[in-house]
């Protein structure tokens, strides 16, 4: 399945300004998978897998929760401050 996916803040400046990329991914591939395929085709990006959060469809996801095709998926830096 063929997934959009939302970058925000520095992802985006780390994907070179583009707000959205294309990732393909197995029917019933979880959160995990889809970093792990950020990360091997968008290799300024891969440092940030490990600390990302991820929404699906507006909401906080696991690295267990299986994405459907029709999801929307955004990634968001770790957010810091006081």
């Amino acid at each position: 399945m063929k997934i959009k996916v939302l970058l925000f803040a520095t992802l985006r400046e780390r994907a070179g300004g583009v707000k959205q990329i294309e990732i393909h991914l197995d029917d019933n591939a979880t959160v995990s998978e889809l970093k792990e395929r950020v990360a091997f085709e968008y290799a300024a990006l891969k440092p940030s897998m490990k600390s990302v959060l991820v929404t699906i469809n507006r909401e906080y996801a696991s690295d267990e929760t299986l994405i459907s095709e029709n999801a929307e998926i955004a990634l968001f830096p770790p957010v810091s401050g006081g």
